[in-house]
């Protein structure tokens, strides 16, 4: 009963948002990281490996921004630094992985098809965008 006492209390003093926020990251940068691989392999399972990284990145940044709106109100009074930034850039996080999630997912030969460099070229660009939040997030976390 303590323990469920402590999550409890954690939960509703300590900002959930970081806990939430490095699934966007890690999972962005290891599709990125399986879809280079696949190029350069040429095998198909990494690219099955990437598009599953990028399905579940998409998934995360659904949690991630309302969990950040959360810990805005709650901690900063709706004035975080850099928050209307990181609410474009997380929408455009969204957009781009759902997005290629979704057409990969209803075009299953993607990656040998003709539109294989746009394919690629969304990972990288779903990558950046969460790596420039992260550090949008270091500057309201540590005030650079």
């Amino acid at each position: 009963m303590a323990f469920i006492q402590r999550v409890i209390h954690a939960l509703t003093t300590q900002p959930p948002h970081p806990l939430f926020v490095h699934f966007p990251i890690a999972l962005t940068g290891a599709a990125l990281l399986f879809i280079l691989l696949a190029l350069w392999k040429k095998r198909e399972i990494l690219e099955q490996i990437a598009f599953a990284n990028i399905s579940l990145a998409a998934l995360s940044t659904i949690v991630t921004p309302i969990v950040g709106f959360r810990d805005n109100i709650m901690f900063y009074n709706g004035g975080a630094p850099n928050h209307n930034a990181k609410i474009i850039l997380a929408g455009l996080l969204f957009l781009i992985t759902s997005s290629t999630a979704i057409i990969r997912w209803r075009k299953p030969r993607l990656f040998q098809s003709h539109g294989k460099a746009i394919y690629i070229a969304s990972y990288f660009v779903s990558f950046a965008l969460a790596a420039v939040l992260g550090f949008l997030g270091a500057v309201i976390v540590y005030g650079f």
